[in-house]
């Protein structure tokens, strides 16, 4: 069936879905509050991130928004647009959002506020979805608050969990203040040209005579924006609210903020600096060269990150400073966006790791829940002897693992490899070194989960009886997954690469 006989506004189809689930949600709440419909409130959750993601995957495979149909969808008078990015990183958010509510139907089984929870959680997906059509400084700064605000209560959402609700302090503290910087950062670049709009700024700064102030107040202000968008990132130097935050969240929790939203933070991030602020224009590049303080970014993220993972004895917290090694892994697609650089392959190559990346972490952090399902100890040792009771959940985190180091088990390899040509393609010999002595150094971390889980005798009070059927479902969803990228990589850096020739400056 052909998109070209629906009206314009259909484009936004997969946030309306998200949008509608969210109310619907809350509409069952408030018709029956005490009942117990966790079945219900689950499978509508499910269908509806499914729905969303059918309808993305059909737009994007019929061309909509690209060039072939007539170019991106423009929506109220710019401020929205809808294109192959912003479909392709819908694809990833609704994926990640089907299997994290799958997994919660189990993990919440005994949980008094499910029906708040699954509608937090979609409107946290609604906000990461308006964050990727956002074509407007405005927009994306109140899509990025839809995406905080739900985001602070669903990590607090286990009231009676100490450290669930330290975490959700924790990091609305520090999302305040990134919100903060980044609307000071938004308020200089308006000062400097006139315009909140993605196309409005863009043409002052092409145009370079105009910029109120020179570029200094630009370069201030590309600045903030920069610490404004890593912070959603979980890039160091704002990395630290992570670690707590995913420590204390549940852990499907944990899955969905590490892996959606953290697409989202990069997707904007691309738009921005690919489509407002392009380094080939000289204001840009005389007001702030972010291509070099990207090159910081990614290095330091990197090194610091898999390093201190190295010290960790917690399973959960591990994977949070993977989590944030990766985003230093993915802040290649900006840093090796240098003037030789092929922009497509270099941006597409980026994106690509992003989706790899969601499904394979996702799938790490929900083996975690299925952990904390039974009542597993959160150390390293409390997983001993894990494989003798529960193979199957052993071998799929043995898979995500070892995919997130980059070997050859599922599209992590291909991802990474990808991300270590798109360096040397970008002339940048160091970011190729910090990637390949950083996923050596993840391997070995890695490998103390899966020696304890495979080699390590179990203990004694070791006694695995329930095997939850959604949480199991949902990790075999996601282990397919992750291995079938392998063989199916070339489909996905296809379509990235696609969504990137329509925003690299030519």
């Amino acid at each position: 069936m052909s998109t070209d006989t629906l009206p314009e506004w259909a484009a936004l189809a997969p946030v309306l879905a998200l949008l509608g689930t969210a109310f619907l949600l809350l509409v069952l709440d408030a018709v029956e509050p005490e009942g117990d419909n966790g079945r219900i409130l689950a499978g509508v959750s499910v269908t509806g991130a499914l729905v969303a993601l059918a309808i993305t995957v059909w737009y994007l495979f019929a061309g909509t928004g690209q060039p072939e149909r007539g170019g991106a969808i423009t929506l109220f008078d710019g401020a929205l647009v809808v294109d192959a990015m912003a479909l392709f990183f819908i694809v990833v958010v609704t994926s990640v959002l089907a299997l994290v509510t799958l997994s919660s139907y189990d993990y919440l089984q005994d949980h008094p506020h499910q029906a708040a929870y699954y509608s937090l959680t979609m409107l946290a997906a609604t906000g990461m979805a308006m964050v990727a059509v956002s074509n407007s400084f405005v927009v994306a700064f109140l899509s990025i608050e839809l995406v905080s605000l739900p985001s602070y209560a669903l990590v607090a959402s286990l009231k009676t969990n100490r450290g669930s609700v330290e975490a959700g302090l924790k990091y609305f503290v520090v999302g305040a203040l990134s919100s903060a910087i980044l609307a000071y950062g938004i308020s200089l670049v308006y000062v400097a040209t006139g315009s909140l709009s993605f196309s409005g700024v863009a043409e002052a700064v092409l145009d370079g005579e105009s910029l109120a102030g020179g570029t200094g107040i630009l370069g201030l202000g590309i600045l903030f924006v920069v610490g404004g968008f890593a912070f959603k990132m979980a890039v160091v130097p704002f990395h630290f609210w992570a670690p707590d935050a995913y420590e204390g969240a549940p852990a499907p929790v944990a899955a969905f903020i590490s892996s959606s939203s953290k697409a989202a933070g990069f997707v904007v991030t691309f738009r921005v600096f690919t489509e407002v602020f392009p380094r080939s224009v000289p204001a840009v590049t005389d007001a702030l060269d972010w291509v070099v303080a990207f090159q910081v970014l990614a290095i330091v993220t990197m090194f610091l990150a898999n390093f201190a993972a190295l010290r960790q004895e917690r399973v959960k917290r591990m994977l949070a400073y993977s989590s944030i090694g990766h985003a230093g892994f993915a802040l290649i697609a900006l840093a090796a966006l240098t003037d030789q650089a092929s922009q497509t392959f270099v941006l597409g190559s980026g994106m690509a790791h992003l989706l790899v990346y969601g499904i394979m972490n996702t799938g790490a952090f929900l083996v975690v829940a299925l952990a904390e399902y039974w009542g597993l100890g959160r150390r390293i040792e409390d997983w001993n002897g894990l494989a003798t009771q529960a193979p199957f959940a052993a071998a799929a985190m043995t898979v995500f693992l070892y995919s997130l180091a980059g070997l050859p088990l599922g599209g992590g390899f291909l991802s990474k490899l990808y991300l270590l040509f798109a360096s040397l393609d970008g002339g940048v010999a160091l970011l190729a070194v910090a990637l390949v002595v950083n996923s050596a150094v993840s391997l070995y971390y890695y490998t103390r989960i899966v020696t304890a889980m495979w080699v390590a005798d179990p203990a004694e009070d070791l006694a695995i009886e329930e095997y939850p059927t959604a949480l199991y479902a949902a990790i075999a969803i996601a282990a397919l997954v992750t291995v079938l990228l392998l063989p199916g990589f070339g489909v996905v850096v296809e379509v990235a690469q696609t969504a990137a020739e329509m925003v690299v400056w030519p």
